[in-house]
């Protein structure tokens, strides 16, 4: 049985019976009431996604370890992966989450709406560890689009609990932690022959008028003829018109990879919401114009540092550029009294589950008060191994513990939190005043 919660304050999809007079279609879709955004449930009533990413029995592998040990606790506890899933579906009802984030269980997909990730340049190439992005400007990559649309968003077009789907997570669409280099840079190393090289080509001869002397006397190296800049693969000087160059590139790419990947989903599924590419914190104003133009919600990972404030500016700056409703896809908080190493991962540590459980609200609150936000989704369901998961991250990231047993303040803290979303994002109760009765939850212990 559902917990009352649910009953009382929400309808079968979570949406909240205090605003229901929108339109009914049958699928989720986004829309404008009053100055502020919102998701709109199959049944025409408002819908805040409060998610968790990654809430799937097999946890995170360790390659220190050679298992899972969460795999292992689950498999000891409920003795069946079916087991979890009716277990967790109810801790996730009772702790006010709405929505099954990225990289769950697909048995999870049937109990409640779901997100699901496409992968469409991942499987393409890229490599989220390295940030090695593909060459995207072939044919091959369209059709590499209509194949993950053929075989992923087809067979979900008609389902009701589909919220949406994530393009990709955390492509590189310049320098960040993975490397120091502008794609226009990487791009210029491809092979002559390569539609990537050619793009970029074109770019750099247009940044300088189409003059092929001028932009071989910048580079330092004779340019007769535009087999001569495709064979060239060296470095790009840095300021001026190669800067401008580096810019004009990202926007290109972003056009080439947006409206590829958003045209096959459409075609395969014209009936569900595309909810952007999880950027990484926010990227440069050219990749945010390009998303603007294909997807229907633009989708940020975004943690903090101390001194932990909520990233309430970053969000406003992205809706100013875009003007579309904005998702926090990933948020999260680890505390080093949970005996995890927390020296990988996103994130500064705090002290204690206190500090985490207070941090926590306050960001999820922050999120909800913004009109032009839609949900946040916290990362992760589980911790992470102490030895480290595949890139070493080792996090208390969880809401339960490596043995599956909840984080109790946090949980609870996120179950009065998310019973007060919708209420603090009509404003008709401010995240201040939910926030002190947080504190005094959190004071209690």
């Amino acid at each position: 049985m559902r917990p009352k919660l649910m009953l009382d304050r929400y309808n079968v999809f979570g949406g909240y019976r205090g605003l229901c007079a929108f339109e009914k279609r049958g699928f989720f879709y986004v829309a404008e009431r009053d100055g502020r955004w919102w998701l709109v449930d199959p049944l025409g009533c408002a819908f805040l996604s409060k998610g968790v990413n990654h809430a799937d029995p097999r946890g995170d592998w360790s390659p220190a370890l050679g298992y899972s040990p969460y795999e292992r606790a689950v498999r000891d506890r409920y003795g069946s992966f079916e087991a979890w899933v009716e277990e967790t579906v109810v801790r996730l009802r009772s702790w006010g989450f709405n929505t099954i984030g990225a990289w769950s269980y697909p048995s999870l997909f049937g109990q409640m709406p779901y997100t699901l990730i496409l992968d469409v340049m991942a499987s393409f190439g890229f490599d989220w560890v390295s940030g090695r992005v593909p060459d995207v400007f072939g044919p091959e990559f369209e059709a590499h689009a209509e194949r993950v649309a053929a075989e992923k968003c087809a067979p979900r077009a008609v389902d009701p609990l589909l919220l949406g789907y994530f393009l990709d997570n955390e492509l590189r669409w310049g320098p960040d932690w993975r490397s120091p280099k502008h794609l226009l840079d990487d791009f210029v190393r491809l092979p002559a022959g390569s539609p990537g090289k050619r793009a970029a080509a074109q770019v750099l001869l247009d940044a300088f008028g189409g003059d092929l002397g001028k932009l071989g006397s910048a580079l330092g190296v004779p340019l007769s003829s535009l087999d001569d800049l495709l064979a060239y693969s060296g470095d790009l000087p840095a300021g001026g018109a190669f800067d401008e160059a580096r810019r004009t590139f990202l926007r290109v790419l972003a056009e080439r990879y947006f409206s590829v990947a958003t045209g096959a989903v459409r075609r395969h599924d014209p009936n569900h919401l595309i909810l952007g590419v999880r950027f990484a914190g926010v990227p440069p104003r050219e990749v945010l114009e390009a998303a603007a133009k294909y997807v229907d919600v633009i989708t940020l990972n975004i943690y903090t540092w101390r001194p932990h404030e909520p990233p309430v500016e970053a969000l406003r700056s992205v809706y100013q550029v875009t003007g579309k409703p904005v998702m926090v896809t990933e948020f999260s908080y680890k505390a080093m009294d949970s005996g995890l190493p927390n020296t990988k991962g996103a994130g500064e540590p705090v002290q204690t589950q206190r500090e985490r459980a207070y941090l926590a609200a306050r960001y999820a609150l922050a999120v909800a008060e913004l009109p032009f936000a839609v949900g946040y989704h916290w990362f992760q369901y589980m911790d992470q191994p102490a030895q480290g998961r595949f890139d070493g991250e080792n996090s208390n990231f969880g809401l339960v513990k490596i043995d599956d047993e909840p984080w109790e303040l946090l949980t609870r803290v996120f179950a009065y939190v998310n019973s007060r979303a919708e209420e603090v994002h009509a404003g008709a109760v401010s995240a201040a005043e939910v926030l002190a009765q947080v504190a005094e939850l959190v004071r209690r212990g």
